[in-house]
């Protein structure tokens, strides 16, 4: 009974997905330039303001030329997407995901990064857009991934529109997910405080029968 929407051919590509209760309509125009293809999802959400979500995965990298090239290819056409949103979208967008960067004054120090890497944050911040944790409460460190010797790094976020600002109720960090084992990553959810006039219907008889991630 979900909204699902993912890309369907990624050439063995990792990819992205979007999952709703609200309904929403896909906007793949909006996304279309983004590379590689199918890392990014994006829909529009039924709710009054109307919330557009992009769901981002940023391409991992170590310093091997091609990968950064095709990070920094990934990077640049998020950039100029966000850039060419009309300004309804972006004003009320949410963008949420893994996007493997650390912010420059992250604690503990993460040396393995590009400058273009370390300033993905401040880019998105240039274009208005509010990371929800930081709002709500700035300079509290936390942790979505742990590395081999068990220090905590923060690569996952949800940064939102500048106009869903004063909507931002809760963030938080959830670690089930990595603690179960369903993923290295923590969960990282947001609250917004908007109007939603239904939800799609979910049948929970069929539910029970049926293995699910939590």
């Amino acid at each position: 009974g979900w909204l699902a929407l993912h890309a369907t051919d990624l050439h063995g590509e990792r990819g992205t997905a979007v999952l709703s209760r609200l309904p929403a309509t896909p906007r793949p125009e909006l996304i279309a330039a983004i590379t590689p293809a199918g890392r990014a999802v994006a829909l529009t959400l039924a709710t009054q303001p109307a919330v557009t979500v992009l769901g981002v995965y940023v391409p991992s990298s170590d310093r091997a030329p091609a990968k950064v090239t095709r990070k920094r290819g990934f990077v640049t056409t998020l950039l100029a997407t966000i850039d060419a949103l009309p300004t309804p979208d972006r004003d009320h967008l949410v963008l949420a995901g893994d996007f493997n960067v650390v912010a420059r004054d992250h604690q503990p120090p993460y040396r393995g990064f590009l400058d273009f890497e370390y300033a993905l944050l401040d880019d998105l911040a240039d274009r208005g857009l509010v990371d929800a944790h930081q709002h709500l409460a700035p300079g509290t460190p936390v942790y979505s991934w742990l590395g081999r010797a068990g220090a905590g790094y923060r690569f996952d976020y949800i940064h939102t529109g500048s106009q869903l600002q004063s909507a931002i109720r809760d963030s938080a960090y959830l670690h089930q997910p990595r603690e179960q084992r369903l993923s290295d990553h923590a969960a990282v959810t947001v609250t917004l405080d908007v109007s939603v006039a239904a939800r799609l219907r979910v049948d929970t008889a069929a539910l029970a029968d049926t293995g699910t991630l939590f």
